[in-house]
């Protein structure tokens, strides 16, 4: 049933900019695992401009790039190919704010989970989740898609781990320990010891997959979540929705000015002709781009980086 079921559709808006910025829960986490086995992740930190302070900071937003290349150095420094189990075994709702809240009051576990979707983007995922039902036996289907196929490898496995791990983790702590997937599927190939992921999800783990998906039984997709108060999750979606207007806003701001950089190489367009461009003044351009925690140095920076990979590429 896992491999006949369909590749539900991605919802609206949840589509990445390459100069997106999420929440650091995944970094959080990182480190704290990162402690326990006695590496210090915070040079990497500093590294790409997260000091201490910074991360300390509820309004703290971190790009695609700075996520990856702290987490490519985790990975270099621990030697552990299944870091991204462990710092998906970690987590709990209380890291994602407000929207974790939600989920907690939310009515099933299937209902929980489709909220998670919609409001992904405030949730601090460097994955694209999608979810669906398949038509043979009404399973459940999540999948977790890679914001950029040309990821560094070793990335996009620590990703794929840590979303399926984070969703496993978080649904035992709400339904209960004995949940458990159906069966789990990985598009990377086979590691070279399969053992903790049997161990984590309790149900057999397919690699090599056409993608990234998590197969839930209905049983459990049906699952009453033990906190659920629909006025409560009622006036919770309010503020989401909200916090996601503004996001949208923000994502359309920061993809219109990549295009219209990536379209004007090799000349970089001035930031005073983006702001007329805009119809907005310089100043008022520049705090937007702070709302988005970037620069346009930073954004230009980044497009031309991907344009220099994209040609060494081919």
């Amino acid at each position: 049933p896992a491999s006949r079921a369909p590749d539900p559709a991605k919802p609206p808006g949840t589509s990445r900019s390459t100069s997106a910025t999420i929440q650091p829960n995944i970094l959080w986490y990182l480190v704290a695992v990162a402690d326990e086995r006695g590496l210090d992740l915070r040079p990497q930190l500093e590294q790409v401009g997260l000091d201490e302070t910074v991360m300390r900071s509820g309004a703290l937003r971190v790009s695609y790039r700075q996520g990856s290349a702290v987490i490519r150095r985790a990975l270099e420094l621990t030697g552990d190919e299944h870091l991204g189990l462990r710092v998906g075994a970690a987590q709990h709702l209380t890291a994602w704010g407000l929207l974790g809240f939600a989920l907690m009051a939310d009515d099933t576990l299937r209902h929980a989970i489709e909220t998670g979707v919609r409001y992904q983007n405030l949730s601090g995922a460097m994955v694209v989740w999608s979810a669906g039902v398949a038509e043979e036996d009404g399973a459940f289907v999540l999948r977790a898609d890679l914001p950029d196929p040309a990821m560094d490898p070793a990335v996009a496995v620590f990703l794929s781990e840590e979303a399926f791990a984070s969703v496993v983790t978080l649904s035992r702590l709400t339904v209960g320990p004995a949940f458990a997937p159906r069966a789990v599927e990985f598009a990377c190939p086979p590691p070279r010891r399969s053992e903790p992921y049997g161990a984590l999800f309790g149900c057999p783990v397919r690699f090599g997959a056409p993608a990234n998906r998590m197969v839930i039984d209905p049983a459990w997709a049906r699952a009453r979540m033990p906190g659920r108060d629909p006025v409560t999750y009622a006036s919770t979606l309010e503020l989401l929705d909200a916090q996601l207007a503004a996001r949208r806003d923000q994502q359309d701001l920061l993809e219109v000015l990549e295009i219209s950089v990536a379209q004007s190489l090799p000349a970089i367009p001035s930031f005073a002709e983006q702001a007329r461009r805009l119809a907005t003044s310089e100043r008022t351009l520049r705090r937007r781009l702070a709302d988005c925690g970037t620069t346009y140095e930073a954004l230009v920076e980044g497009v031309r980086r991907e344009r220099v990979e994209q040609l060494l590429l081919r």
